[in-house]
Order: structure tokens, then sequence, then C-alpha cells
């Protein structure tokens, strides 16, 4: 179930990883020195707790002004030492340079105490900083800060809105392969967003991250199935369900199902034989029941569906049976006619529960279904059959969405006993997140 979309996250969490280790590079040499500058200043201010006198506040700002003023100095210092230091050794004059150099420190330093020879060899440190160069000192102090926050990123990320936007069209798009409905598909990729973006996660878990907010997106998607055996043993007289659907869905076996699963925990029930419309369709059951030893309640052909269903009602009294299971014809979601005959149904026999049954197989087109007869006679459950040969799994996810109904059993194979009931967790591990 949902094809490729373990991959995709794979891949999505790859690239935001490579995309992190390529933001993460040394700074550029004009950041630093500001840095520099700024550390500089910060030396000489007074902190902001205690602001200070009016006099010593005019001292720092001097001090900040003729630190600044200080390393310009110096950048013209460069600049000149390294263009006499070419003529020079054009020259072979190495000794006029050094001279040139203290010379022109004595001349424009405006606060010497600070440094030693700035035309030898032997630079102190705390110059080097002024000048915007590095020391062995800083060297190793840069790369180890270097090296520490290249680590932490390692650890640690942030995946921003634009990195997300970047991936989530893929994700969308592997949603809607996977017969996600796009609404459903959108508004999971939009509370992804809220749950992953933004955020400090750790490196190693960004992929595990994404996953486990989707389940849990997935999970609050679907809506929490009741307890269907306990509200049948708990009410006094026949709980009366009614089955609908189109064609071709595996309506007439789910119900067999069904009566196969009400047996095994112990509660009994009786078929109604409603499809009166479709040829064979009352032998069918009629097997059904053979096979599954359950009472079938039919008329002829052509009959009243509605006069079907009221009967087994009355003979589930009479026999003191706990459920009424009633068949009813296949008619496409788009025959007004029909359904409105459903409505008649439903009103002679008031069901405790109308389940839609519908093809794990066929997405979005079951979402379409489930809302024509909602409309009609108000859905209570869903069931979907063929889950076994669904390879994609958003059928499920679209119809608990778009329906706010909770999905009963899923059809897990032909045999009798091939009928789940819906585990919203479970179906989420299935998907293979």
């Amino acid at each position: 179930m949902f094809k490729f979309l373990k991959d995709k996250i794979s891949e999505w969490t790859k690239k935001i990883s490579e995309s992190k280790e390529e933001k993460k590079v040394a700074k550029p040499k004009k950041e630093k020195k500001a840095k520099q500058v700024e550390q500089k200043k910060k030396e000489f201010k007074i902190p902001k707790k205690r602001q200070g006198t009016k006099e010593e506040r005019r001292v720092s700002e001097e001090l900040i002004k003729d630190i600044e003023n200080e390393i310009k100095i110096k950048e013209r210092e460069k600049k000149e030492e390294e263009k006499t230091s070419r003529a020079n050794r054009a020259e072979g004059a190495e000794g006029g340079r050094e001279f040139s150099r203290e010379k022109n420190f004595e001349s424009k330093s405006k606060n010497p105490s600070e440094g030693s020879s700035w035309g030898g060899k032997e630079t102190t440190s705390e110059n080097s900083e002024l000048k915007g160069e590095e020391s062995p000192e800083q060297e190793v102090e840069e790369k180890k800060g270097f090296f520490s926050k290249f680590k932490e990123k390692f650890t640690t990320t942030r995946i921003s809105e634009e990195e997300f936007e970047k991936y989530s069209e893929d994700l969308v798009m592997i949603l809607l392969e996977n017969n996600v409905a796009l609404e459903v598909a959108e508004k999971i990729i939009n509370d992804l967003k809220s749950e992953i973006t933004n955020k400090d996660i750790q490196r190693k878990e960004i992929e595990k991250e994404i996953k486990n907010s989707l389940k849990k997106i997935m999970e609050n998607i679907l809506i929490d199935s009741p307890d269907l055996i306990k509200a049948i043993k708990e009410k006094s007289e026949p709980y009366v369900m009614i089955f609908c659907g189109i064609n071709g869905t595996g309506k007439t076996t789910t119900i067999a199902k069904v009566a196969t699963l009400l047996k095994k925990k112990g509660i009994s029930s009786v078929l109604a034989a409603g499809d009166t419309f479709r040829a064979a369709s009352i032998e069918q059951l009629k097997l059904h029941g053979e096979k599954t030893k359950t009472k079938v309640i039919a008329h002829d052909y052509g009959s009243d569906p509605a006069a079907v269903g009221f009967d087994a009602v009355q003979y589930a009294k009479k026999n003191n049976i706990k459920v009424v299971l009633i068949d009813t014809a296949g008619r496409m979601h788009t025959a007004k006619n029909l359904l409105r005959e459903m409505e008649k149904i439903v009103k002679v026999c008031k069901p405790d529960m109308k389940i839609f049954v519908g093809e794990s197989t066929t997405g979005n087109d079951s979402v379409d279904q489930i809302k024509s007869f909602d409309e009609t006679i108000g859905v209570d459950g869903i069931i979907l059959s063929k889950a076994d040969i669904d390879e994609k799994g958003g059928t499920a996810l679209s119809v608990g969405y778009t329906t706010k109904k909770p999905i009963l059993f899923l059809g897990i194979g032909q045999n009798y006993e091939d009928l789940e009931i819906f585990d919203k967790k479970k179906f989420i591990e299935k998907l293979g997140l």
C-alpha cells in the first residue's frame, strides 16, 4: 500500500540533509571581520544594565570611534605594506621595507601600548584581530567553532517552509496516485507542514519524524469505528442493518460474511432478500444462507423490497433473533429515482445501521457514491470490499475524511471468514510508512 510514498520520504529527507550540509560552510571573511569588530566594541561598551554617567558614555563612544579609526588605519597600512613589499622585492631592498613599516606605525598609531611591533614578524594575537588577520590561537578556535557547529547540524536541524514547499508537491502527487482524494491530500500536506516545519528535529530522526507525523495525521483523519457487537447485544429488540451500494461491489457476499462474523460472536441473524430486481439475486442470497446456516426471508421478483425487509424484522421479533441483515438492489448513485426507493425501505424498516458497501479499488469514485447515498438515506457506516487486492490504500482515507463516516469492516478475501473489523492503527501500519 501507498506505493513509493516511503521511498519518496527517504529521498526527501536525504535532499534536506544534503541542502543543510551545503549551507553549513565557512563564513565569508567580511562577516568574520565584522564579528571581530563587534567583539572589540563590546569590550569597551558599558553594559546595558548600567548605562553610566554622561562622561562614561562619552568616553565609551570615543573609545569605539578610536577603535574603528585604528582598524581603518591598519587596513590602509596593510595595503601600503603589500604595495611597498612588492616594490622592495623587485629592488632587493628588504631592510627598507621594515623601516618603512615601523615609521608608519609610529606616526599613525594612537594607542601603541596595546600591541608590539607592527612591522616585524612577531605580531600579537590582539593586533592580529584588529588587522582582520588570524593568529594561530584564533585559527584553532575558529576551526573548533566551525566543526562544533557542523556537528550540531548533524544532530539537529530545522526544516523551513520554503524547503517543505519544494518537496510537498511530490508528496501530493504520490497521495493522488494512491487513490487519495485531492482535498484529503491537501489536508494531509498542510497538517504535515504544521507538524514538522520551523522546529528543531534530531538530524538522524528526520525521516522517522516525518513518517510518525504522517501516521498521526492519517489516524486523526479516520473516524473511530463504533463497537457494533456491543450495540447489538445491548438492544432488546432486533438490531436492523440495511446494506446499500452500486452493482458489482460484492454487497450480497459481504452480508453473508457479516452473518458469519455474528455467528462466531454468538449472535443470531436473519437475511432479507430485498434485491427483487436483479436476476438470480434471491437465489444467490439463499445459497449463502444455506452455506452459513442462516434463515433467508424472500418474496417473488418484482415485489416491494420494503415489504421483504418488514417481514424479516417481524420474523426476527417472533423468533428472538438478534440481527436482521437486509440486502437491497444495487443502484447507481446518479439514479435519483432508485435512490428515493431506498428512502421507502428505510422508512418502513427503521434500521439501526445503514451501511454502504464499496470497493477499495475504486478510489475517488467511492467518495462520490457514498455522498449520494448519504444525502438520500444518511449512511451510518462503511464496508470496503476487496481490500486484499488494493495495492494503494487511499480509498479508506478519502471516504473517511470526506464523509466523516466510520469504516466498520474490510473485505479481505473470498471466504465467509474473510471479513476484518476495521482498526485504523492496524490499517495505517499496513500502508508501509
